[in-house]
């Protein structure tokens, strides 16, 4: 998911077709990120996410260049329990200068580790995200990490799901170019409850 939502967002900021792998983005370094689930860490936690959402987007226009400007967009994200309420399959559908784009988010719950893992795919890559993005929620905040390249450097991904307000969601991004001593948030998503 990581891969395919950061090229989400290269793909929107420059106009260009949807999600493609490119040159942008390199297979993830051989660093393994070391991931501790919470205490409270569940198979229930992405519960709240089950139904249908509308989506409002802001992301910024360009990574890493300091950039204050910011792209807005509609969205919206359909997410059911599969496999026993162990995982569950999220639908995002988006269009971009006239053009349909779908995306699937698979979620695993591991019971051992008490770790989510996140991979994705959408309709333009064809392809899973080999490497997930792995973490926990505590006290309503999920905190998912992934170690990957982004224009040579290697950096650092995380996925923030704020569910404190379980009617409003916001799901964030973050990208670190020092191993997570600093954050540019660079993605925003605001959801809101349709059914």
């Amino acid at each position: 998911m990581r891969t395919a939502i950061l090229f989400l967002a290269l793909s929107f900021a420059s106009c260009s077709s949807m999600i493609q792998r490119s040159e942008e983005t390199t297979a993830a370094p051989a660093k393994k990120r070391t991931i501790v689930a919470s205490a409270t860490s569940s198979e229930h936690d992405f519960d709240f996410l089950v139904g249908k959402w509308k989506v409002q987007n802001r992301m910024l226009k360009s990574r890493l260049t300091n950039s204050n400007e910011w792209i807005e967009f509609d969205s919206e994200l359909h997410m059911s329990k599969a496999l026993l309420g162990r995982s569950n399959v999220e639908h995002y559908y988006s269009t971009w200068n006239g053009k349909p784009f779908e995306g699937m988010a698979i979620r695993l719950y591991d019971r051992q580790t008490r770790l989510w893992s996140v991979y994705w795919v959408d309709s333009n890559g064809g392809g899973m995200d080999g490497t997930p993005v792995t973490g926990s929620f505590e006290n309503g905040v999920g905190k998912l990490y992934a170690d990957d390249m982004f224009e040579g450097r290697p950096i650092v991904i995380l996925y923030q799901w704020d569910a404190r307000d379980p009617e409003h969601p916001v799901w964030s991004q973050a990208i670190s170019t020092d191993d997570g001593a600093t954050w540019e948030w660079n993605w925003y998503m605001r959801l809101s409850k349709l059914y």
